[in-house]
């Protein structure tokens, strides 16, 4: 067979030639993470000393106080906005959640401390009974213990509301209902329209589906469902299943409807498609949660040496971007913004 020539007359499109520097390859990228599209969680605590959550490396349930001044040097290098979790010692947990109303909760206590010491974050709060329940179902159980339905969604309606008002009182600028119940959003708009809270917005769950990689996540919140004998000790009677592909436009468009102002697939990762058909049919803006077993997995792959961490959390963050995320719920982002800071 005759040498190939050197050039060869007519290849035109050599697709290589914007990929040959680093200089280039970020002149034609059109996918970025800035800084104002991530969201953090934090675990805040009444507990007095910050606890690490071991299924979760860099993540720990922080102290309402160590919270706060963990908060300034998170602004500090960038991070604009936060969603707020609670951790409840047993003894303050009960059948109905009541202590997450309370001004004493630690979430609360953040939120109020926060806007007191007029911090320039953004402050989310989530509102769910799980962390606050002493069975750690996310809302007040049904009288029947045998019903399928497991929580009884309209008592956990009129809960819900009481606690939006209370969350909204001690500063939060926007509402998070993630216990996925039918009327959530419309219930939560009532009570905050009703108190005077207009103003507070509303980010729903609109499309959460009931998910193995929420399991770290029950580590860090304190809401590991108890073993029972005549209670499920799984939430697939209220969360969503994973074999249905259509069933997110249901649940996209109740929210809408009842007044969500942000609407949130979760999990991300092995949601991209969906993440893609809910950015396609609407326009408000939608975020997606790169939840605990996602950053769980990759970081015990990383420990092994299986994966980098940094490029496959990175590749994974730009992945919920391009699948169409306006805002990213991640426990990875100080480290991004650390990362590209280093570039």
């Amino acid at each position: 067979m005759a040498d190939l020539p050197a050039h060869r007359p007519g290849l035109h499109r050599r697709l290589r030639r914007l990929r040959a520097t680093e200089g280039l390859r970020l002149a034609v990228a059109d996918v970025t993470i800035p800084r104002h599209c991530l969201i953090y969680p934090i675990f805040v605590s009444d507990n007095q000393q910050t606890t690490p959550v071991a299924s979760m490396p860099g993540v720990q349930q922080w102290p309402v106080a160590a919270a706060l001044e963990q908060m300034r040097q998170w602004i500090d290098l960038g991070l604009t906005s936060f969603l707020l979790f609670g951790v409840t010692p047993g003894p303050r947990k009960n059948a109905t959640g009541d202590y997450a109303l309370s001004p004493d909760c630690p979430v609360n206590r953040l939120l109020a401390l926060a806007r007191e010491a007029d911090l320039p974050a953004t402050l989310i709060a989530d509102a769910c009974f799980c962390e606050y329940t002493d069975h750690g179902h996310c809302g007040i159980l049904t009288a029947d213990a045998a019903d399928p339905m497991v929580v009884d969604n309209d008592r956990t309606l009129e809960q819900l509301g009481r606690l939006a008002v209370a969350q909204a009182k001690a500063g939060a600028e926007i509402i998070a209902p993630s216990g996925m119940m039918d009327g959530g959003v419309a219930a939560i708009r009532a009570a905050l329209d009703a108190a005077g809270f207009a103003g507070t917005a509303i980010m729903g769950y609109s499309v959460k589906y009931c998910s193995s990689f929420y399991g770290p996540f029950r580590e860090a919140g304190g809401c590991t469902l108890e073993h029972s004998a005549d209670r499920p000790t799984h939430r697939r009677a209220y969360q969503m299943d994973y074999r249905r592909s259509r069933e997110w436009r249901s649940e996209l468009e109740a929210d809408i409807a009842e007044g969500a102002d942000i609407v949130m697939v979760k999990p991300a990762l092995c949601y991209l498609d969906v993440i893609r058909q809910v950015r396609d049919a609407c326009c408000l803006p939608v975020a997606a949660y790169q939840v605990s077993g996602e950053y769980a997995m990759l970081h015990a792959a990383s420990q092994r040496g299986w994966l980098d961490l940094k490029q496959t959390a990175l590749e994974s963050t730009y992945a919920i971007r391009r699948a169409g995320a306006d805002l990213v719920i991640s426990y990875f982002a100080p480290q991004i913004l650390q990362w590209r800071m280093a570039e």
